[in-house]
């Protein structure tokens, strides 16, 4: 059984990229909210970093980059999470994120749970050395490996289910 699957990645002067970027961010917004309801819910569930992996995986470069910088940012401004001090790491591997999805998706060509693992590594691990340098503290560093497990498989596995239902859009 095929599924035809439409993948785009749409440049910076078209209006669909802003307009999915916003649908995403916002789900970047609310799903966090959702997240921070269970204790340490954002360590355990990564939340921002949900919708920026379904964002480039499906709409390519610009949409994912979008969401990667503006998703943190307005949870920040709005929610004051993530704190100030945690924001640039985030940031910086929702941008790796954005890529590596991005990056997944063009050359899979299609919904692939090996390509969002790879794109979810890719981030998790780029990330952690880019945290650890930036922290100089290896605990802080590999905490999402320590505590946000749950996070990546539901990164993993929602990420693959929602794309599949998207597929055709």
């Amino acid at each position: 059984m095929s599924t035809t699957v439409k993948l785009y990645s749409f440049n910076l002067s078209n209006t669909k990229t802003y307009l999915f970027a916003a649908i995403f961010i916002v789900g970047n917004l609310l799903l966090p909210q959702l997240a921070h309801l269970v204790p340490q819910g954002g360590l355990i569930f990564l939340p921002i970093y949900f919708f920026t992996l379904i964002a480039a995986y499906k709409y390519g470069i610009h949409v994912g980059l979008l969401t990667a910088v503006l998703s943190p940012l307005a949870n920040h401004l709005l929610f004051g999470m993530p704190p100030a001090a945690v924001l640039p790491a985030i940031m910086i591997k929702s941008v790796i994120l954005a890529i590596a999805a991005a990056l997944a998706s063009k050359y899979a060509g299609k919904v692939s749970l090996p390509a969002i693992l790879l794109a979810i590594l890719a981030y998790q691990l780029v990330g952690t050395g880019i945290e650890w340098a930036m922290a100089q503290n290896f605990a802080i560093a590999v905490q999402d490996f320590r505590l946000g497990v749950p996070g990546m498989l539901i990164q993993l596995f929602g990420g693959y289910f929602l794309l599949r239902a998207i597929a055709k859009i």
